[in-house]
């Protein structure tokens, strides 16, 4: 017992010895950042469970070191490169869906567009927003189940090929019609793009998330994992009781009102704007010198 806590004390006097530089610090706080997202993250998915029990076999070799088990620490060193691939391909589900979620924020591209002197261009114009919503109340008064997708800057090409191909104006009759009942196209979800119906009848991915209600069926699951993939804006409409739903950015938004569904289509609609170039120096630019 002694030896284990000579051991433990020589561990705890060399880290507190060891000269710290500010970089040091900087960098302690930018993994312990990265880790405490990566936990948040995981905890969301089927992955936790297996997390726990990789913890576990950390903590157990932990042990085996401090009480010098050479047999056990022998073993893991054999294994160690085994367990390493193991890991990728129990998690490649997660692991992909971690990296797409790195690459819709951009967050590279966001720190180096220092010029932002650019007009976006429009995804969905004023009238197809009507349409959606005047479509959307009509099947919630007569609780006909819909979901409906709107193409953000992700493309959805892979989830548009599960699907028929339509390539139709967005009405909102035929948004009712697609989705009526006993009707060729109701299954599945319709995808919209450009102002346009491009599919019908699309298969979605389904959300693992162990925290969504076991009231929300399948339809609610299939837009919310979409949602988690791609920056997609799914709207849902219950068939048992007639509520509509959005789910965006992997949150899930239930029992929203008509007038926060039209919050969340116009914000997605990407209208096309001036935006202001940030100034690095003092003086006109060369628009404002035109102007003058």
């Amino acid at each position: 017992m002694a030896d284990i806590i000579s051991r433990i004390k020589i561990v705890l006097e060399s880290l507190i010895t060891q000269d710290f530089r500010i970089l040091d610090i900087v960098e302690i706080l930018i993994i312990a950042f990265v880790v405490y997202h990566l936990i948040l993250w995981v905890r969301k998915t089927q992955a936790w469970l297996l997390v726990r029990g990789i913890v576990l076999i950390l903590i157990f070799m932990l042990v085996a070191e401090i009480l010098q088990f050479k047999a056990i620490l022998w073993i893991f060193n054999k294994l160690i490169n085994i367990l390493a691939i193991a890991i990728v391909v129990i998690f490649q589900p997660e692991l992909r869906r971690a990296l797409d979620s790195l690459g819709r924020k951009n967050v590279l591209m966001r720190l180096l567009d220092i010029n932002t002197d650019k007009s976006v261009s429009e995804r969905f114009s004023n009238r197809t927003v009507n349409e959606v919503m005047r479509a959307v109340t009509t099947m919630a008064k007569a609780k006909t189940g819909a979901l409906i997708v709107l193409e953000q800057d992700t493309p959805l090409g892979d989830y548009e090929r599960t699907g028929i191909r339509m390539d139709a104006l967005i009405t909102s009759q035929l948004l009712v019609n697609v989705f009526e009942h006993n009707t060729p196209l109701h299954d599945g979800a319709v995808i919209l793009r450009n102002n346009r119906l491009v599919a019908a009848t699309c298969y979605l991915p389904l959300s693992d998330n162990m925290e969504l209600s076991k009231a929300l069926g399948t339809r609610h699951r299939a837009g919310l994992g979409l949602s988690e993939v791609t920056d997609a804006l799914v709207v849902i409409v219950s068939e048992e009781t007639g509520t509509v739903s959005v789910a965006k950015g992997g949150k899930l938004y239930t029992d929203i009102s008509e007038a926060e569904l039209r919050t969340h289509l116009e914000a997605c609609q990407g209208k096309t704007e001036e935006v202001k170039k940030i100034k690095l120096w003092k003086g006109k630019s060369k628009n404002e010198e035109a102007a003058d």
